[in-house]
């Protein structure tokens, strides 16, 4: 994995609206594109003009720097939507030009679980992993979590997340009224010390460290 594994140590949160997560929207996405994070290789290929080819790295800001287009940004894009913007430009400087993209280095698939778990930090994702399935490979609930409010942090953007209250103690279970979600790429889970009274339905994405408890009252 590219990114270092972590502990959570604190986890800032700047609120964006006034809604609860008693309105909880769907995340029920499943399998989406790969969108391209800062330190991903990109390969380009220009078929009628070779020489221009190159291969390239997100830079931090989100951009690349290519021969033809010049500054670009593709963070938080999808491969097609990338060469769709390369060909854009590109038609400005070349004749019906043909480009071939190809990702080279990414980030490896990742989910990061912290609170009151065994072994709070990021874990690689093979595969399918459910929300039960990513606490148990933190070390499981700690006598001191409120498994039944367990906080979904889901990034719809570079800058905001979305978030959702999971019942973890029901899903478990096996109650049909609390299904077990599947995590996504990039997912965040946060189990509570106390219970969430409330919390922003989209927050800014925050920092990570150990976990302080700043969503219990």
């Amino acid at each position: 994995m590219r990114v270092n594994s972590l502990v959570l140590s604190t986890f800032l949160i700047v609120s964006c609206g006034g809604a609860t997560l008693a309105q909880t929207g769907g995340f029920s996405e499943h399998d989406p594109r790969y969108r391209l994070q800062p330190a991903d290789v990109l390969e380009v290929h220009y078929r009628y003009t070779p020489e221009f080819d190159q291969s390239v790295t997100v830079q931090p800001d989100g951009f690349v720097t290519l021969q033809i287009v010049g500054d670009l940004k593709v963070r938080g894009l999808t491969l097609e939507q990338a060469k769709a913007a390369i060909l854009e430009k590109a038609n400005l400087r070349l004749v019906e030009p043909e480009v071939t993209l190809a990702l080279k280095d990414f980030e490896k698939p990742y989910f990061v679980v912290g609170g009151e778990v065994g072994n709070p930090g990021q874990f690689e994702m093979r595969g399918s992993v459910t929300a039960v399935q990513a606490i148990a490979r933190a070390g499981g609930f700690k006598n001191s979590s409120k498994h039944s409010q367990v906080v979904l942090f889901r990034r719809v953007s570079p800058d905001l997340a979305k978030t959702e209250i999971l019942n973890l103690k029901a899903a478990m279970t096996g109650s049909t009224s609390e299904p077990n979600i599947d995590l996504r790429p990039g997912d965040m889970l946060i189990v509570p010390q106390n219970r969430v009274s409330k919390i922003e339905r989209y927050v800014k994405w925050g920092s990570f460290g150990a976990y302080m408890n700043p969503l219990g009252r």
